[in-house]
């Protein structure tokens, strides 16, 4: 199991989502944000050149969204887990963001501390996959 803090990337369109969600993270002592992306483009890029244990990944963004996102990194990157981020709740966008690699579905207003759990639980192999909250 690799030591030190769980490293992420985030992906959001949205510069105020990123910048929350970073600065959020950031001050948890066991997580460390190493980088943001504001595209799907983007995510791919840098998944493979910082090597993230997860990506907190928005699920719709112009160009390649984040459903395609998601398949190219799990792809390329299998070890890389990935939780899908979104407005928007539903079942059929769980099960596709399921079947394209994401270990996990959490809606963008859940509280802080179940965010603080998903990414807790998805970030080292072998954790299991999240529900997404009711």
């Amino acid at each position: 199991m690799p030591e030190g803090p769980i490293r992420i990337l985030i992906v959001d369109d949205h510069p105020v989502v990123r910048k929350g969600l970073s600065t959020f993270l950031s001050n948890e002592p066991d997580l460390e944000v190493i980088g943001t992306a504001e595209s799907g483009e983007q995510a791919i890029e840098m998944a493979t050149s910082l090597d993230p244990e997860v990506v907190l990944m928005d699920l719709s963004m112009p160009g390649i969204g984040g459903i395609q996102a998601t398949e190219l990194i799990v792809k390329q990157r299998p070890e890389v887990r990935v939780i899908m981020l979104t407005s928007f709740g539903g079942h059929e966008r769980m099960v596709e963001a399921l079947k394209s690699g994401a270990v996990g579905y959490v809606v963008k207003d859940t509280p802080p501390p179940e965010l603080l759990k998903a990414v807790r639980s998805v970030a080292r192999p072998g954790s299991p996959t999240i529900d997404a909250p009711a």
